[in-house]
């Protein structure tokens, strides 16, 4: 199917997603670091727009963005399919995904980590609103796909491992077994399949990254 590279970080969660997609489908790739603070050439001539990871070069086409990498996965590769054929089913992931992203990692769980006093309570309690959604979705249910891993698996993939590290350096807690009994089954499960396991990055380096990363908005926030 052509030659295959993917520009990444190790600590991105939206990168780490990207190589899930690939091994379920058994496509070999060549990984290529990048370093954001010193953006490489390659970097800036396939996603001269953005200038972010992940991107997904194929036939030397670039792909940029997580999501839009996924479905072009799975669209380029048949096997063990993400998406449902369903129209409606695909919709819904589709929403979900997002709906992880914006809502979840750019929005509540991320002012969750910054805030402070007050303010930190009123963000974790958004962030748990989120989470409650998405256990309403998993509920019953193996896997967001449903028996197989599917897109809003490898979507919300990162909660288990990304999540917990984001809690230690925030100083909080946000996904209680109690109150979110088939989420938390979920995270366990999903983190122990071995293809998952081997993409996740180590978590005291994950952990130095968000200590840094917050330290830096904090001091954003505050100059």
């Amino acid at each position: 199917m052509g030659e295959v590279k993917l520009i990444a970080t190790t600590q991105s969660l939206f990168c780490t997603r990207v190589e899930w997609a690939l091994k379920l489908k058994g496509v070999e790739y060549e990984y290529i670091e990048e370093d954001l603070r010193n953006k490489s050439p390659l970097l800036l001539e396939y996603n001269p727009v953005h200038k972010k990871v992940p991107v997904l070069v194929h036939h030397g086409k670039p792909i940029a963005e997580s999501l839009p990498i996924l479905e072009y996965i799975d669209e380029t590769w048949k096997e063990n399919p993400l998406l449902a054929e369903d129209p409606y089913q695909r919709t819904k992931a589709r929403f979900w995904a997002q709906f992880v992203g914006d809502k979840c990692v750019f929005g509540a769980f991320e002012a969750a980590c910054l805030a402070e006093g007050e303010e930190k309570m009123k963000a974790i309690e958004s962030a748990q609103e989120s989470l409650a959604f998405l256990e309403k979705q998993i509920e019953g249910k193996k896997y967001f796909g449903g028996e197989e891993i599917g897109f809003l698996d490898l979507a919300a993939g990162w909660i288990p491992h990304w999540l917990n590290v984001m809690e230690e350096a925030g100083g909080m807690k946000l996904l209680d077994a109690e109150k979110f009994p088939s989420l938390h089954e979920w995270a366990q499960n999903f983190i122990q399949i071995p293809l998952i396991r081997e993409c996740i990055p180590p978590r005291d380096k994950l952990l130095e990254y968000f200590n840094a990363s917050i330290s830096y908005m904090r001091s954003l926030a505050t100059s």
